[in-house]
């Protein structure tokens, strides 16, 4: 069965600045689109010159709550596209470092390993861009990110009163609730002209309870009221809030300066892990070493009953990481 085309792209800019750059795409027919989104077929507007507001993303809504100088600032939104991190991708020098793009739909999401799937309605899906020249830091991205969206979700419980409901992180890049994955980053990077230019891409369970669980199921069963309820906008702009923040003391200071709020919101301190190995005859044994945190390389750093410090790397072969560790001795 084929995939309809989204038939639809509209840009929107916080400022006038954004709004005038938004009009030159337009107008310079910049954009790539793929074949699978419609091609030239797509119908791209400006959110000014649409005459009703789109029922399903609220514009408006979502800049009104954006406090950021950097990003977030210019937005693409479309009703159902391939994968936003496609478009992103491929349109990447042609807009400003920092812009997003919104989907409500995706049904060619991509996940590590080049995983693909669909994406139901309910969900926040979003790609957004920025340039690191430290390519020692690149892989400690996705940490800061993972980060940003734990807080985002935390400051909109704390000022509308809502129950707290705690997404956890799951190393390296999944958001767990109550045991139950709920959302995902990826980040790919290429590098031109000494600069990283990186796509993050995330997609978060909001409204959907299917295939999992998501974010309203959990915060309706701990309210004794119906009007609690998270949006998609308000945590888009509260992410950004948050990661620009975030992203600027990790340029300048690096992980190390966020590290102790990380290891509130992850899952793994004190976690017992068991490692299969071969031994010198070919015969599996098990490791047990217990995590201590990360090590400055981005991986697992663990301990074991003599005290001796490993680095723990995925193997590669597992869709869960934790079921594929391969530990290196640390001097």
């Amino acid at each position: 069965m084929e995939n309809p085309s989204p038939s639809l792209l509209i840009l929107h800019g916080k400022s006038s600045l954004e709004t005038e750059f938004a009009q030159s795409l337009i107008t310079n027919n910049t954009l790539k689109l793929s074949e699978d989104d419609g091609g030239e077929e797509v119908s791209i507007f400006l959110q000014s010159h649409r005459h009703e507001e789109p029922t399903t993303f609220q514009v408006e809504w979502y800049m009104n709550s954006l406090l950021t100088k950097q990003f977030g600032r210019l937005l693409l939104w479309s009703p159902r596209l391939s994968s936003t991190q496609d478009l992103i991708s491929k349109n990447f020098s042609e807009i400003p470092v920092g812009s997003v793009c919104v989907a409500d739909v995706q049904f060619k999401g991509r996940g590590r390993s080049k995983n693909l799937w669909e994406s139901p309605k309910g969900c926040l899906l979003f790609s957004f861009t920025l340039q690191m020249e430290d390519g020692r830091i690149v892989p400690l991205l996705q940490y800061v990110v993972c980060l940003a969206i734990t807080e985002a979700i935390k400051d909109i419980c704390d000022a509308q009163g809502f129950p707290y409901i705690g997404v956890r992180i799951k190393w390296p890049n999944d958001l767990y609730l109550n045991g139950v994955k709920v959302g995902g980053i990826l980040c790919t990077s290429t590098y031109r002209s000494k600069k990283f230019n990186v796509t993050v891409g995330m997609g978060l369970n909001v409204d959907n309870e299917l295939p999992t669980t998501c974010l309203n199921k959990v915060l309706n069963e701990l309210s004794a009221s119906t009007d609690c309820k998270l949006r998609r906008e308000e945590i888009l702009a509260a992410f950004f809030n948050r990661f620009e923040d975030f992203y600027g003391v990790f340029v300048s200071q690096g992980f190390r300066a966020l590290e102790e709020m990380y290891y509130r919101a992850w899952l793994h301190s004190e976690q017992k892990v068991v490692i299969q190995e071969k031994n010198k005859d070919e015969l599996v044994e098990e490791i047990g070493v217990t995590i201590q945190g990360l090590t400055s390389s981005g991986y697992l750093l663990a301990i074991d009953d003599d005290n001796q410090l490993y680095e723990l790397h995925p193997d590669g072969n597992s869709f869960d990481f934790f079921n594929g560790l391969v530990r290196k001795k640390l001097e």
